[in-house]
């Protein structure tokens, strides 16, 4: 399962759930250009669906989130 998904035009992950990967806040509450442009380099810090910091591990070949509520991402 993924939390972020891609627009289709642009290749920059926007969050899936209610709230934003990386900072948290409500997804709704504004566009998060921000946001969009780091996750592009970086992992998701917080769950998208339950706002929960996810533990998050940077690997050679990529990276893993795990949300205690969620389960694993990997990316």
């Amino acid at each position: 399962m993924r939390d972020a998904a891609t627009r289709a035009g642009d290749r920059q992950p926007v969050p899936a759930g209610p709230w934003c990967d990386r900072c948290g806040e409500a997804a709704a509450s504004g566009p998060h250009d921000g946001c969009a442009a780091a996750r592009a380099l970086e992992p998701p810090r917080y769950c998208a669906h339950c706002r929960r910091r996810m533990k998050v591990q940077v690997l050679p070949v990529g990276w893993s989130a795990i949300c205690v509520e969620h389960g694993e991402l990997r990316g």
